[in-house]
């Protein structure tokens, strides 16, 4: 019986079905019914129990696409995979999300953190993409710096950007470099000055606490030695305090955030913005562009560090994640970051807000494929050694 010849209850019933993937579900039952209603009831009865069919399909599943999500998404667990250590940037962020998000789900789902730091989140990355189930209870928060890397094709590199489901970002990346006092460098002149390299704190290769200074390196001919290998800004933060280190280069948004009392009182200073312009909370720190003395210099600067800005901190979902799902975390995700209630525990926590859409990472992400090979190669000399 081909499912084009509907008439009557059947026609209307399944118009009220707006997900294909329930129309499918409750075909297969009704098939089955179908079925059975053949060998114990030919003839005209068995369109009676082909509509009954539906109606129990309806009493199931519910009415329609917003039920059938809302009953998906009811007492299930949704973790956001966070590819650095507790306490830093992008997990304040994502534990922020997490508790003004469940309200916005049909469902009212529980959100929890998951923290899986690593490789400058690298292992986290690789776990969203070829590990997480696509069943829509799985978001990655991790750099998207690794984006270029893949570009560039740093070794390790399991996934494919151009394949994640992409949902938003909290806001378009803010990077400074900080240092501390107690290192004997508190603004630029006295960087450039330095008879020895300073010592900046990093995670590891295609994060933008090593890539962003390793391009001010060639870009300014900045003495400066980046010392890889910490889980996260946070224990970046404590190795500049111990002195391992003299500071780092991350994002503002984040270090006013996170050394908030130390910069009250100067322990630790911004002494250089990598933003096309000059952030309202910084007006008299010199912005990177300044200095870059050579066009090479500048374009270096856009591509490997403006160009990435804005796809700093995405929230994915893996690939293969149903659409009608990623839509509905899209619209839960864009609809917090103009929650009052988010915006006061974000403004709480120091976090600047200015939020970019899947839609908006996705077409950006796809243009980072399209980079010149001149270009390619002197990015992946700078940040790789290759």
């Amino acid at each position: 019986m081909r499912c084009k010849n509907r008439s009557g209850l059947f026609a209307t019933t399944h118009r009220i079905f707006s997900s294909a993937k329930m129309i499918k579900s409750c075909e297969k039952q009704e098939g089955e019914i179908m079925a059975r209603a053949y060998v114990e009831k030919k003839g005209p009865l068995n369109m009676v129990f082909r509509q009954i069919g539906l109606v129990l399909c309806i009493m199931v599943f519910g009415i329609g696409f917003p039920k059938s999500i809302s009953a998906f998404y009811e007492g299930k667990t949704i973790r956001i995979v966070v590819g650095f250590s507790p306490g830093g940037g992008f997990d304040v962020y994502a534990r922020t999300l997490a508790r003004h998000l469940p309200p916005h789900i049909p469902g009212n789902p529980t959100v929890i953190v998951q923290n899986m730091p690593g490789a400058g989140s690298l292992i986290a990355a690789n776990h969203v993409y070829r590990v997480a189930a696509p069943d829509g209870l799985t978001l990655g928060h991790f750099i998207g710096s690794l984006f270029m890397a893949q570009v560039l094709e740093r070794p390790g590199i399991e996934f494919d950007a151009r394949k994640f489901e992409y949902i938003a970002a909290p806001a378009r990346d803010t990077p400074v470099c900080v240092l501390t006092r107690a290192s004997g460098v508190t603004n630029i002149s006295q960087w450039k000055a330095a008879t020895a390299p300073v010592k900046l704190g990093g995670s590891s290769p295609g994060n933008t606490t090593d890539d962003h200074p390793n391009i001010l390196k060639a870009a300014l001919g900045l003495p400066l030695q980046v010392v890889s290998g910490y889980k996260g800004t946070a224990e970046i933060k404590l190795a500049a305090e111990n002195g391992e280190v003299a500071g780092g280069c991350w994002t503002w948004d984040s270090i006013k955030a996170l050394w908030t009392k130390a910069l009250e009182t100067g322990e630790v200073v911004v002494v250089l913005q990598m933003m096309p312009k000059r952030h309202p909370d910084l007006p008299k720190v010199p912005i990177a562009t300044e200095y870059a003395n050579t066009q090479e210099g500048r374009q270096l600067i856009q591509v490997g560090i403006h160009d990435i800005n804005d796809l700093t901190r995405p929230y994915v979902m893996p690939p293969g994640t149903p659409k009608d799902l990623v839509q509905v975390i899209r619209k839960a995700v864009n609809t917090v970051h103009s929650d009052p209630a988010f915006l006061a525990d974000a403004k709480k926590a120091n976090l600047t807000l200015d939020p970019v859409t899947g839609e908006e990472i996705e077409r950006k992400v796809n243009t980072l494929f399209n980079l010149s090979p001149g270009l390619q190669a002197k990015l992946k000399e700078i940040l790789f050694g290759k």
